[in-house]
């Protein structure tokens, strides 16, 4: 699936000035993840539980 084709989003706590962001996407096999800042670059990618720890870490920090 091309960089195109996802449907990108970013967290509702985003600010509205775009900077400091990033844009997950998910699909079936993996959570994606770019710097919204330069959208050309290439994306990387974790699976479900890995993506579902990172969240958990976040939130109690």
């Amino acid at each position: 699936m091309s960089t195109t084709e996802l449907a990108w989003f970013k967290s509702s706590y985003s600010g509205t000035q775009g900077d400091s962001c990033v844009e997950v996407a998910v699909t079936e096999q993996a959570i994606c993840v770019r710097d919204s800042k330069d959208v050309t670059r290439p994306h990387f990618a974790v699976g479900s539980e890995e993506w579902s720890r990172f969240v958990g870490f976040a939130a109690r920090s």
